[in-house]
């Protein structure tokens, strides 16, 4: 019994030091490419492009910024409007402080702050999957900032999700700290291969996606932070699913038809019914990443968010 629990703390041990390792040489590999904002105790990174109105970006759960930029999102938006796109707290190169929760309505408040901080009163807000949560909060509690919100294959209303059971040991005190900093890295990464069908699909793994630093994406802390957010994916909904119709921007919602990871019909088409003046675009053959497969037809969405024409009809 003392031999094999030697050889497990041994193995932990090793594969700590091996994750550590690899995180570091990933921040080597992929410095921050864009600036810091200072909010209080967080030091935010952001890329900016572009000038005219202001659109800010918001990525998914266990993303960041360069989603938005290996998509060509970044480029094509930023021709017609100013573009900011946040790494959000804990993923990429921002910080996400210990002993509080980073809920949508905690990071609405953030990203407020940091818009103040850069001079940005008014914005088009795109929220894709757990960014579309941050940014509904954002059009919530901050009505006078949010000109606009385009929200993409998000999750709105709460529903039984394996991911959320599955996430709540990483999400715990110590015991989570043990697993991302062990076991968890290389479990993901044995497994990204097919997450990534299972995102993309039933559209194929763009070539662009190569660009996204997916070392990054594997280090210990942004997997402790991806792991809270999966945790806190139902009952942020329970809390947030009655306040929808108080959202009096115009509202565009976008959704891959083939989803695997979120039901569009009980998710996107029901936030759709209850926010009266918000339009609905169904992308057909589309599944989750529609930022990467269906990059026009974001773009589409972000100008009619700035016409503010979106309207009742769910279009296809």
């Amino acid at each position: 019994m003392a031999t094999a629990s030697t050889i497990a703390l041994a193995a932990f041990a090793v594969a700590a030091l091996l994750n550590r390792h690899l995180s570091k040489k990933a921040e080597r590999d992929n410095p921050p490419t864009g600036r810091f904002v200072q909010v209080g105790d967080v030091r935010l990174h952001y890329i900016e492009r572009g000038t005219g109105d202001a659109v800010v970006l918001l990525h998914g759960n266990g993303s960041m910024v360069q989603d938005f930029e290996s998509s060509g999102l970044v480029d094509l938006a930023a021709k017609e409007f100013r573009v900011i796109a946040f790494d959000r707290p804990g993923f990429g190169h921002s910080d996400r402080p210990r002993g509080r929760l980073w809920t949508p309505n905690a990071q609405a408040d953030l990203i407020a702050r940091a818009l103040a901080k850069l001079g940005i009163s008014k914005a088009i807000v795109l929220g894709h999957s757990w960014g579309a949560s941050v940014g509904t909060a954002m059009g919530i509690k901050h009505p006078a900032l949010v000109r606009a919100l385009v929200l993409a294959s998000g999750y709105y209303y709460p529903s039984l999700r394996s991911d959320a059971v599955a996430s709540l040991a990483p999400a715990l005190p110590l015991v989570g700290d043990i697993i991302s900093h062990t076991v968890l890295p290389l479990v993901v990464r044995a497994i990204w291969p097919m997450a990534l069908r299972k995102a993309f699909g039933p559209q194929p793994v763009p070539e662009n996606f190569s660009a996204f630093p997916k070392e990054m994406a594997l280090r210990p802390s942004q997997l402790r932070a991806s792991a809270e957010e999966a945790a806190m994916m139902v009952p942020d909904a329970f809390t947030m699913r009655g306040q929808y119709a108080d959202l009096k921007m115009p509202v565009v919602i976008v959704a891959g038809d083939q989803d695997q990871l979120i039901d569009v019909e009980a998710q996107s088409a029901r936030l759709h019914s209850a926010v009266p003046h918000s339009s609905l675009h169904r992308i057909r053959e589309n599944g989750h990443m529609i930022q990467q497969t269906a990059t026009d037809r974001v773009m589409s969405a972000i100008r009619e968010a700035a016409s503010g024409s979106a309207s009742r009809a769910a279009a296809e």
